[in-house]
């Protein structure tokens, strides 16, 4: 099965449909008279189509045991059709459209074996999704063109050249999933005035994006957060609050972590473990969702020019 442990937990939906047509009217005034020789078909369809729900993760090789948290069967008549919607929830992470088009189908194959003793002419149709949400598509914010990032790692070791950095090529490398393309890299010691001359240097040029890995933990020479605070117009909490959870349920040292975000101006500031595995996680854990802080960013700016 695909990789899905670094995804974050979000609220799935899916909605898909299968539609039985029969060759009769007769076939409909039983459905709906509840005179089928087997019984209750719409009902029977209903149960079986949770329970194909639920097992999907059996039955279909590379789907993933979800926990699914609401699924429903809505009927339709028209004509000599029965259009057949399924519908599941579930908070996780990953989709929920095959487990949906799965029970659309076993409602299906549900009436067609019901059916098929008083009507040889029953036909399965269109099994297909009409709707998912949740997961990084539901994120579609635009960027500005001119949008601006940087990266800075803050390493004694590294600066020095004493070791070779992957937790900023790394973190680079995870951006351009999200369409952001770094404009300025560099590597800079673990010192305050470095960190906040270099923080500010980037806010006055007109950067939207400034990440920092290293110099967050408890070290006598981590300083990143001490030189940071003191720059933030507003800080938010629950960037730091969200990668540290994430991280948590991934290695219980997350917790050490002094990661911290906030504004500076219209630029947000990032500062995210110096390790390749910390920073990673921090950034899978946040983005793209945080990425909306920017469409947020320029409504404000639009209403004060309007105002």
């Amino acid at each position: 099965m695909v990789d899905i442990t670094a995804k974050p937990l979000t609220h799935r939906m899916a909605r898909a449909m299968a539609i039985v047509r029969v060759s009769t009217p007769k076939t409909i005034e039983a459905i709906q008279n509840k005179t089928v020789p087997k019984g209750d078909v719409l009902e029977a369809g209903r149960v079986a189509g949770l329970l194909g729900v639920k097992k999907t993760s059996e039955l279909i090789p590379d789907c993933h045991p979800i926990p699914v948290e609401f699924a429903a069967v809505r009927y339709a008549i028209e004509g000599l059709e029965v259009y057949i919607e399924m519908e599941v929830q579930a908070i996780y992470r990953t989709g929920v459209e095959v487990e949906a088009m799965h029970g659309a189908s076993v409602v299906a194959l549900t009436l067609y074996d019901m059916l098929k003793p008083i009507d040889k002419g029953v036909e399965i149709h269109s099994i297909r999704l009409l709707e998912k949400r949740g997961g990084k598509t539901d994120f579609k914010d635009e960027l500005p063109g001119d949008f601006k990032t940087a990266v800075i790692v803050c390493s004694d070791s590294i600066s020095a050249g004493k070791k070779s950095d992957t937790a900023g090529r790394e973190i680079s490398d995870l951006l351009v999933k999200y369409g952001i393309h770094t404009s300025d890299y560099r590597v800079i010691p673990d010192d305050i005035d470095e960190i906040r001359a270099s923080v500010r240097a980037l806010c006055t040029a007109g950067y939207h994006l400034v990440l920092l890995t290293g110099g967050t933990g408890l070290s006598p020479r981590d300083h990143t957060p001490e030189a940071i605070r003191p720059l933030l117009d507003r800080e938010i909490p629950g960037i730091s609050e969200t990668m540290r959870d994430h991280g948590q349920q991934r290695m219980p040292y997350a917790m050490l972590s002094r990661s911290l975000a906030g504004m500076i101006g219209d630029a947000l500031i990032i500062a995210l473990p110096g390790s390749t595995r910390g920073a990673r996680e921090s950034v899978q854990a946040v983005f793209p969702a945080v990425l909306h802080l920017f469409r947020l960013t320029a409504g404000y700016r639009h209403e004060g020019k309007e105002s």
